[in-house]
């Protein structure tokens, strides 16, 4: 079972002293070609910073980022879930987890990036900033990842709980057998669909799963074991529903 998360914008400075970017240990390896493709046109676009900020759609007071994106290809690299923070990420909390939980997401947790398509979660990548709807030059990131990222999740050979925004689902479909995840809240007897919930919930189901390490062979096997929680998880034709409050304890 393969639990797909979406990046976030922000990322951890930082990295282990000495480490660099090296495309040969990131997991997924049949993506190498397109990531290097993606890098080399994103370091290239770094060096006009005022068509950078244009196309990754930031103010000046974030151009600190495309320092970031120049120099990425030397810059220190730190685990994928240590990486990114943010909503999704700071209840996962990586960096204190214990050592069966860490290779627990090792195993069952990827990452939908723009930049390098899917990372495993324990991937070392450089801090980076990329999104699905930035506009680099020569590169269309849907026709890039798109085929390359559902061959590789075929490959995998894995059902997949697809965590992912609809935005980054375009850069790659899961394979038959998985099961989209949508977010709802019933806080008030009706099911709307959520914005900072969404993610806080995400990242603290993903936060469950690596602390009970359960063995999940399909999408069945995580509804059983999300009900056994306590958590509501429904099926439906077009998916799994999550109600929030089950999952946050509210």
């Amino acid at each position: 079972m393969l639990f797909l998360l979406p990046p976030s914008e922000t990322k951890r400075d930082g990295g282990v002293e000495g480490s660099s970017l090296d495309f040969d240990v990131l997991s997924f390896p049949a993506l190498n070609r397109p990531r290097r493709s993606v890098v080399a046109a994103l370091v290239r676009l770094s060096r006009d910073v005022d068509a950078s900020l244009v196309a990754l759609k930031i103010s000046d007071r974030l151009r600190f980022e495309v320092e970031r994106n120049r120099a990425l290809r030397g810059s220190e690299t730190l685990p994928a879930l240590e990486r990114y923070t943010g909503v999704v990420y700071d209840p996962i909390g990586a960096a204190a987890l214990s050592q069966e939980a860490t290779a627990w997401a090792g195993e069952h947790v990827a990452i939908q990036s723009a930049l390098f398509g899917l990372v495993g979660a324990l991937d070392p990548i450089p801090a980076y900033r990329l999104s699905h709807d930035s506009r680099l030059p020569g590169v269309s990131l849907a026709k890039t990842w798109a085929a390359p990222v559902a061959r590789a999740l075929v490959l995998r050979g894995a059902p997949v709980v697809d965590l992912r925004s609809e935005a980054y689902v375009d850069l790659g479909p899961a394979p038959p057998g998985s099961a989209y995840a949508r977010i709802v809240s019933d806080a008030d007897g009706r099911r709307r669909a959520l914005n900072h919930f969404n993610k806080k919930t995400k990242g603290t189901l993903v936060s469950r799963l690596v602390e009970s390490r359960p063995e999940l062979a399909s999408v069945g096997d995580f509804v059983d074991w999300a009900r056994g929680c306590g958590m509501v998880v429904e099926r439906e034709e077009s998916g799994l529903v999550v109600v929030s409050e089950s999952v946050l304890g509210l």
